[in-house]
């Protein structure tokens, strides 16, 4: 018998119906739209490619709204993907990388950094665009914050 994890993420948002608008307006399959009563509310919905999705609703997480930092969308071509969610009306940061190091590691404050306090992020992709070198980062409309992290097969 086989026991598949799901990996599903749960984002905290303070308006379900606008954040389920700004997940499909990113090209997000929606998967489930369910209401129980007037308190409870789950909207699933996945990634294009991707095996992880992503719930969000009404009675679900007590987090704060726009508190969850440091979700990964891996992409093969971060230009192309940085320029598609920018056309579907999305703030994204510059492409950047770690000049000293091939690191990058989360959030500090809401901010991306890099591995170590000295390293020098430079607006640019990684040189010979190397695999998890390239990043960008946007928030969904709570200040849930995403990386995009590019990864060459």
């Amino acid at each position: 018998m086989e026991f598949k994890l799901e990996p599903l993420v749960v984002l905290p948002v303070s308006d379900v119906g606008r954040a389920k608008a700004f997940y499909q307006a990113l090209g997000f399959r929606l998967d489930a739209d369910y209401t129980h009563g007037d308190d409870f509310r789950i909207v699933h919905l996945t990634p294009p490619g991707s095996d992880c999705s992503i719930t969000f609703g009404e009675g679900i997480t007590s987090d704060a709204p726009g508190s969850l930092k440091g979700l990964y969308l891996l992409v093969a071509d971060i230009e192309e993907a940085r320029a598609e969610l920018i056309d579907r009306g999305v703030e994204v940061s510059e492409v950047f990388h770690d000049a000293v190091r091939l690191l990058f590691h989360g959030h500090k404050a809401g901010e991306a950094v890099l591995h170590a306090e000295s390293g020098d992020r430079t607006a640019a992709l990684r040189t010979a665009r190397a695999s998890y070198g390239s990043y960008a980062t946007f928030d969904d409309p709570d200040g849930n914050k995403w990386v995009l992290q590019e990864l060459s097969r």
